[in-house]
């Protein structure tokens, strides 16, 4: 067992774990945090793309007790009374059709929007590269970021 300390959408949390309890079991069934989506449990789809100190990582690939003392965003954590300007443009442009991969996907947009506000289509495009959808064809997802980069200040 690990005793980790650690902060999830801004909740400070300490805990004993398992040392070999995934990242995305801890968020799912330890917090219930179940926006967090599984889909290939190898790291090739994104689905399970969190936050995890202002870097993206698949949660399906990470130990939990590695996390300690590291900041976390989870889908959870990006919007609270009102939808985040991402969800929102998602929306508006329809980048959403079956959702599975959207959590993922957002958050990704989310890193890339922290890092760049300006980013180019290419970048915004090589940054979700490691979000895997079946159902939009990538377009609608890009035009969400590139209208919620404009809502959030940005060219």
């Amino acid at each position: 067992m690990n005793k980790i300390c650690l902060k999830v959408n801004g909740k400070s949390h300490e805990t004993e774990i398992s040392s070999n309890l995934r990242l995305i079991d801890f968020l799912r069934d330890e917090l219930k945090l179940k926006g967090t989506k599984e889909g290939c449990s190898e790291g090739e789809c994104g689905a399970c793309t969190v936050i995890v100190n202002g870097k993206t990582v698949n949660s399906c690939l990470v130990l939990a007790a590695s996390c300690n003392n590291a900041e976390i965003t989870t889908i959870e954590g990006i919007g609270s009374d009102e939808l985040h300007p991402l969800q929102k443009a998602f929306m508006e442009v329809g980048a959403v059709q079956c959702g599975y991969c959207i959590p993922g996907m957002l958050l990704s947009a989310k890193a890339i929007l922290d890092k760049n506000l300006n980013a180019s289509e290419e970048e915004i495009r090589e940054g979700i590269s490691g979000n895997l959808c079946r159902c939009t064809g990538y377009q609608k997802i890009v035009e969400g970021v590139t209208l919620a980069k404009q809502y959030m200040g940005g060219r």
